[in-house]
Parts: structure tokens; sequence; C-alpha cells
């Protein structure tokens, strides 16, 4: 554990004896956006081989996008029912919303949003909701019971001060947003910082193992390790693995964007 492979996932995780694996969190490449040095990506297979490793009541979080050229390629919505068929149980469909995005679109509403699939293997085991602040707390009078007579009974009821939150997820991207760390975007895509923490935080408990098994930059890996988790990162590319383990070695908390 607390380690980076260089190598194909799907062959790595396929050698593993065991289910180990508490949480995976990641994001793979689709619809050919980015020029990730030649390698090829089957949903299918990725999705079916972290499936295997994963503990039972363990959860993979899948943050994917699509192409929007002419009309959207609906591959997000695809990645959904492949892993439910692989046999996932797909628990969540959650949204990620960009703060800051900079796609503008000619002729429809500019794009700001990408899916984060929760799949679970079998009933969820762990769940820590993230909670926000309610927009009033405190006693107030409610109305209940409306008897024959049409009159509304009331009776003071306590609004809670926090709330769990929705599973609509707003992040800034870009310098400062996604992170601070400089080297990370000598990757093509990453995904902020504060993302992975959340759903670290939220599918998963202190000492678990979580694994990105296409960690690109490391993003996941470093947010586990700053979240006291364990973890596994896999990527094809060695280039990729360098940025991530020197991305690791800057977990001072001041360093992670808030």
């Amino acid at each position: 554990m607390n380690k980076f492979i260089v190598g194909d996932a799907v062959g790595i995780l396929k050698s593993w004896t065991e289910s180990c694996v508490d949480l995976t969190v990641t994001s793979p490449p689709y619809d050919n956006l980015r020029n990730y040095e030649g390698y090829s990506f089957d949903a299918e297979t990725m999705l079916s081989a972290i499936l295997d490793v994963t503990k039972q009541g363990g959860v993979c979080v899948w943050v994917v996008g699509e192409r929007i050229n002419g009309g959207r390629s609906l591959s997000s919505f695809e990645h959904a029912l492949i892993g439910r068929d692989v046999g996932w149980t797909v628990h969540d469909v959650m949204i990620y919303q960009k703060k800051n995005t900079p796609f503008m679109r000619s002729n429809a509403y500019t794009n700001c949003y990408e899916l984060m699939i929760i799949f679970s293997n079998g009933k969820l085991k762990t769940f820590n909701p993230l909670m926000e602040p309610t927009k009033r707390s405190g006693w107030e009078t409610a109305v209940h019971n409306k008897g024959p007579d049409a009159l509304n009974q009331k009776h003071p009821v306590e609004l809670k001060t926090k709330k769990i939150k929705t599973n609509i997820w707003q992040y800034a991207v870009g310098l400062g947003g996604s992170t601070s760390d400089k080297i990370a975007f000598q990757h093509p895509a990453i995904f902020p910082e504060k993302l992975a923490r959340d759903h670290i935080l939220s599918w998963s408990n202190s000492g678990d193992l979580v694994l990105d098994p296409m960690c690109g930059s490391g993003t996941t890996c470093k947010m586990a390790g700053a979240s006291g988790r364990n973890w596994i990162g896999i990527d094809v590319s060695a280039a990729y693995i360098e940025i991530a383990r020197q991305r690791v070695g800057l977990m001072d908390a001041a360093k992670i964007c808030p």
C-alpha cells in the first residue's frame, strides 16, 4: 500500500488474489479528448477489473464527461450502463459543476459539468455524509394533522443548523482551484483536490484502502494520504507517475486547496 505502480491497470488488478479495495476514485480517458501517449481504454474491462478487487459494499467513484461536437456523445451515460451490466450497483449519479468553466458554445448553453457515477459492490457499507449550513435554523411553528374541520393544528419544531449536501458539487478549476501544485498541470486533465477529498471522506473510513487505477497526476492518492487513508495509484505512463510522486511529496496542508 501507499505506492505507485507503472503499468496497465487491468492486467495488474487481475493479478491480485483478493478483494482488498474499499474505495476507488478515478477519472477515465473518454472520447479521445486528450492524448494519453497512445493508451487505449475500454470501460467494460476496467470497470470489471475494479469490481473484482473491491470489497463487498465498497464504492467506485467514476468521474466522466463526454465529447460535445455537433451533439453530445452520451458516453458518460453509457459508462453508467456498462458498470451496471458488469455487476456494479449504480448507487447515485452526481454532478461535478465547474465554477469557472471556459467551454463556451455558440449554439447551446455553456457546458459546466461532468458526471460522477457512484458505483457500489452490492449494498453500500460506508456513508459519511458531508453537511452544509441550512438557510434557517432554530424553533418555528409548523402545521400538522389537519382534521375534518379543516383547521390547521400547529406545534413548534426545531430546524437543524445543518443538512446533508445535495448531489451537485461545485468546484473551481485551474491553478489555485483544482490545486496549487503547478507540476500537476503537466498532465492534460486533472480534477480538483477537494472533489477527491470529499468523495474519500464520504465513502471510506480512516485506514481504508483507496485505489486510483488511472491515477494520472496523483490527485486521488495525494488526498487519500492527506485524509488518513492508505492508497495505491496505477498508471500506464511513467511520466505521469513521476508527477504523482512529486505531488504526494507536497502533502503539507498549506499546499492543499481549501
